[in-house]
This record gives C-alpha cells, structure tokens and sequence, in this order.
C-alpha cells in the first residue's frame, strides 16, 4: 500500500540555468513544486522541523525539506503513515519531501546491528525492539511516507577509518544501490538517488561514482562526509567526485554543513544540502547571521539592546534584543529556542538566495569572499571588545 499522491502527470526534471566556474544554479521540477538550486533542506526528521511552524519554514524560502527513514519506520510507523495520507499531508507541508533512507541512524543511533548482504538488523533506540532493514523495504518505507525524493540504503563508515573497511562498505553500499533501483521501479514524478561512497580513498569513490551513474539513476548524493573528518579532505572527496558525476543530474552532498561548507561545496559543483546544524544550534543558544556566530549564552549580551540583524527581514532577527534572547537561552525558555531557530533557518535560506543570485551574476567567488570577510570582521570585532 502506498501512500495517496499528488497529481504526477508531470515528470521529475533538472535543469542548469546558469554556472560560474563549477558553481551552478538552476531547478528541480516534480509534481508537487520546484527546488531551487543551490538549496539547503532544513531536517524534519520526525515529521518535523523542531520549534518552527511549516508555515514558517515555507515562508522562509525553502522548497523542500528532510523527513527521517529511520525515525519514522519507528514512529508513528510507515504503514500507519499511509493509512494517515501521507508525510505531506500529515505534517502539513505540501511541498517536495527528500527522505534519507535510514542507513545512518541505524549506525549512529542502533545498540546493537548486524550487517550482511541481506540488509541491516537493529535495535530500536526508542525500547530496544528489533527490526530488519533490507534495500527492498527502505524503499517500500520511503513509498509508504510519499516522499519525492528517496535515498538508496547504504553503508556509512565513519572516518577515519581501514581502507579495507571502506572498500567493503563501498562495494556493498553498490550493490544495495541496484536492488533499490529496482525496488523503486517507475514512479512517475518522483526519483531515487544514489550514494556515492569510498571514505577518502580517491579511487573508491571514483568507483562508486562511475558504478552508479551506470545505473542511470536521476540524481547523485555524495554520503559519508562530515562524519569526522577534516573540511580539507571533505571538499578534496568532492573535487574527486565531481568530474565523475553527470551535468544534467542534481548533485547532494549529504549530512553538510556549516555556511562556510556549503560556501565551498557549491563551489565545487554541489546543489543540495541538509543539515540538523541550523536548527540543533538555535535550539543550544547559537544563531547564525552574516555578523557571524553569536552564542547567546554569554555574558556579554547581559544588556546588549541590539538585534542580532537590524537589516533582517526575519522579524527573530531584526526585532529582539540580544539582552533577550541571552535571558530566554539561560532560562531554558522555550521562546529561545523557537527564535534562534526562526533566525538560524533565515540565514540558512537567506544565503542560499544570495548564493543562487551570484551565480546568475557570474559574481560568486567575489560573493564567497565577501561573506567570509563579514564573518571574519564581526569575530574579530568581538574579540576585541
């Protein structure tokens, strides 16, 4: 059974409408909206993006989001999402949905997993309960959920790590890509990626790369970054990856990342990305601006009577005093964490925006540096206060 979709008379689609350097931007086109590219997914990982409205999220200028293969296979579960109308309908938010498929969180988040060539077997982290999750029902799940965008089941290893290690994980995580494909069949409207795997061996991830564009899939992550390496070897793995990688096809570097890495990877070719960093970080006292980071929960912003963006459209930024926003984060006030979020999340798309209109101009080096000397400026202009 299958959750209810959209109207899917039209086709998934990508287009490149301008580049600068390897940096491009341009739209995804499914049944139900257009994504944006270079775009960043805010993460919904329970059928929501935590302490913000879907409203909000929309209006914020994001065309998409992140809902959680792993988390929601637990809760409320995928049949009982199907028979609810789907993640869209259910969490209120009619726009394009991208699922992960749930790889991940069964290795970061499962006490105990067995691995084979069959698929993953794990313990729920919610009441220990065990699960078995094959490429087969990963996809069968992500159907359930109604999502637009589904990830193929892979292996991550987290780095560093044996190049022994990664080779198989690689190789399994390759196989794991056909079945799926297979799985997913033809569904009008919709698309299954790829992962591209290989740590940081060059050539494992040059592998993986050509193995799945002989797959002929409609668009390619690349997974198994920002899992403890350094930002250096993270855009090195992308450098390799990219010429590999076909034009005409949506490129998602997954898991990133910091303004600064999206600054870079967009660079490097990269379209998508997804991140709990904006949201986890508002949640903790943290907003992101382009005066930088500020961290709320320090004492200097006791009686700071300015906004964190008096030039901010989103009213989280332009019309609360720092001094405020400290009170609310040292007082575990939930309205904190809600605005710092709200700001966060602005930023994000904010960035996002000014990056794509670079692009356009054939201006996003000099847009890159400029953001960079702002964050630098702001920084060292509070060091020394």
């Amino acid at each position: 059974m299958r959750a209810p979709m959209s109207d899917l008379s039209s086709d998934f689609t990508f287009r490149v409408d301008a580049t600068d350097g390897t940096a491009r931007t341009g739209a995804i086109t499914m049944p139900r909206g257009t994504i944006r590219t270079p775009a960043f997914m805010p993460v919904g990982t329970a059928a929501t993006v935590k302490a913000m409205y879907p409203g909000q999220v929309r209006d914020l200028g994001a065309d998409v989001v992140l809902g959680n293969t792993y988390h929601l296979m637990l809760r409320p579960g995928p049949e009982r999402m199907a028979r609810l109308g789907g993640l869209h309908r259910f969490m209120n938010w009619p726009h394009p949905i991208l699922t992960d498929s749930g790889g991940f969180q069964v290795m970061s988040l499962s006490a105990l997993r067995k691995i084979d060539e069959q698929g993953v077997t794990f313990r729920s982290h919610v009441d220990g309960s065990t699960h078995h999750m094959s490429p087969e029902r990963s996809i069968e799940i992500q159907g359930l959920l109604g999502s637009d965008i589904q990830m193929q089941l892979d292996e991550c290893v987290r780095l560093p790590a044996d190049e022994t290690a990664i080779a198989k994980a690689m190789h399994l995580s390759l196989r794991w890509a056909e079945r799926c494909r297979i799985a997913f069949g033809k569904q009008p409207g919709k698309a299954m990626f790829g992962i591209v795997q290989g740590g940081d061996v060059p050539a494992l991830r040059i592998e993986s790369a050509k193995a799945l564009v002989d797959l002929g899939l409609k668009g390619y992550a690349v997974g198994g970054l920002a899992v403890g390496e350094p930002q250096s070897v993270m855009l090195a793995m992308i450098e390799t990856v990219e010429p590999h990688l076909p034009a005409g096809k949506p490129r998602y570097l997954m898991g990133v990342g910091t303004p600064d890495d999206i600054l870079r990877s967009v660079e490097r070719g990269i379209d998508m990305f997804d991140c709990v960093m904006p949201t986890r970080a508002g949640r903790h006292g943290l907003a992101y601006t382009r005066h930088g980071r500020i961290n709320l929960r320090n004492a200097r912003h006791g009686e700071d009577t300015r906004s964190l963006d008096e030039a901010s459209s989103c009213p989280a930024a332009r019309d609360y005093s720092r001094a405020y926003l400290h009170h609310l984060v040292r007082t575990d006030e939930i309205l904190g964490m809600m605005l710092l979020t709200w700001n966060n999340l602005s930023y994000y798309q904010d960035l996002m925006a000014g990056i794509r209109a670079a692009i356009a101009a054939g201006r996003f080096l000099d847009f890159a540096a400029e953001t960079r000397e702002a964050w630098a400026r702001a920084e060292a202009e509070r060091a020394a206060a």
